[in-house]
């Protein structure tokens, strides 16, 4: 059977507005407009705030501001935010310039396309007006109400604090990380571009990390890249001890399998580095030879001067510290000619919520095709983060590497 959906929208019992990611209404239930004392259309269509502002003789009235807060944390963060009991009145319909005391309580929540970006936000909002008003004393003082509301707003003062706090330390790892993550020297005569593009919102930064090498033995550099689970200054400080390690132990090991496998015996060591990714790539210019190695890590991917597109995926093991006794990982090798680019980036690239990864690889594949006349790393790495990453930014940190072959 069929479902209508726009039947069962129309039929929710909660009251439930659709709006663009310009605010504007795209749609409202019946619920939400019997609730609202609006017909739909002075709604749909109109920007939020017009159709709903605060009480302008309110001057301490916030619920339109708090309300702007959350729906703007929904569509940089890519996550549901439920706000706060609020108190936003309404103007009546019947007398127009009469505003009325109301209480909401409101969820915020993103609806995606299939390539990740948001097309609308629902907003489902509960009134509790009357249930505030039913637990006020017998004696018909509203002094219980007033004390539920003054907590609610001490919870709220609270939340902001903590916001706040994590805005702060979410600055100081970012400057830790672009510290540790300095733009590279060039590297003998290869041209080679890096990019770092941090998570929108506290969660999810400050993990990834790259890193170039020039080797001993010849016309030879490493090329890393990695992503530590976790965040803010915990995440900065073991990825600056990871990469510092494997930069290390890269001049000094017979190839990128022994270097990861001598990382993951340091990992083991090091609390917090657990189900650490990475892949690295020793790429011998001499012999026009690549040898790579993965823990757990998305394969590195080589654009060829035809146009084509090749995925380095032959030797591909867990994670750092995955195992007990870390053991021999596994190394593949790809041949390139002049003219190829070899790319080296972390899942913040290529993976979305509610996308399964091989969408993303896929429209990493589809970029590359598309700019494959672009022989400048800088331009590539450009366009490739312009493709990839939506304007409002992703929860995840982005790394990405681009050499020259």
């Amino acid at each position: 059977m069929a479902i209508d959906y726009a039947a069962v929208f129309q039929a929710l019992p909660g009251a439930v507005a659709l709006l663009t990611p310009d605010l504007v209404f795209a749609d409202a239930n019946l619920a939400f407009l019997r609730q609202a004392g609006r017909s739909r259309d002075q709604v749909v269509g109109r920007y939020l705030f017009d159709v709903f502002p605060d009480n302008p003789q309110d001057p301490s009235a916030s619920g339109a501001r708090n309300l702007e807060a959350s729906l703007r944390a929904v569509l940089a963060n890519h996550e549901i935010d439920t706000m706060d009991l609020q108190r936003y009145d309404v103007e009546s319909a019947q007398r127009p310039g009469q505003w009325e005391e109301r209480y909401w309580s409101p969820v915020n929540a993103p609806v995606f396309t299939p390539d990740g970006h948001i097309a609308l936000v629902i907003h489902r909002v509960e009134e509790v007006t009357e249930l505030l008003r039913a637990v006020s004393r017998p004696d018909g003082s509203r002094q219980l109400e007033a004390e539920l509301f003054s907590r609610m707003r001490q919870l709220h003062e609270v939340n902001e604090r903590l916001r706040r706090a994590h805005a702060r330390e979410r600055e100081v790892a970012l400057a830790l990380q672009r510290a540790m993550l300095p733009v590279p020297a060039p590297i003998a005569h290869h041209r080679i571009a890096v990019r770092y593009r941090p998570a929108v919102g506290s969660l999810n930064v400050c993990g990834d990390w790259y890193d170039l090498v020039q080797l001993y033995d010849g016309d030879k550099i490493a090329v890393a890249v990695g992503d530590v689970v976790g965040h803010g200054l915990e995440a900065a400080g073991i990825m600056g001890q990871l990469r510092s390690a494997l930069s290390a132990t890269s001049r000094v090991a017979a190839g990128p399998a022994q270097a990861l496998e001598v990382l993951g015996r340091y990992a083991h060591s090091l609390t917090g580095a657990e189900s650490t990714t990475v892949v690295t790539a020793f790429i011998d210019f001499s012999r026009h030879l690549i040898t790579y190695s993965s823990a757990g890590h998305p394969p590195p991917v080589l654009l060829r001067g035809d146009g084509t597109v090749e995925f380095l995926d032959q030797a591909t093991d867990p994670p750092l510290d995955a195992a007990f006794d870390p053991s021999p990982r596994p190394e593949a090798v790809s041949a390139f000619t002049d003219g190829d680019t070899l790319l080296l980036y972390t899942d913040g690239l290529i993976e979305r919520r509610h996308q399964d990864i091989d969408v993303g690889l896929g429209q990493l594949a589809d970029a590359l095709t598309c700019h494959g006349e672009l022989t400048n790393p800088e331009a590539l790495a450009d366009a490739v983060m312009h493709d990839l990453i939506p304007a409002e930014g992703v929860t995840d940190d982005t790394a990405l590497v681009v050499v020259s072959l």
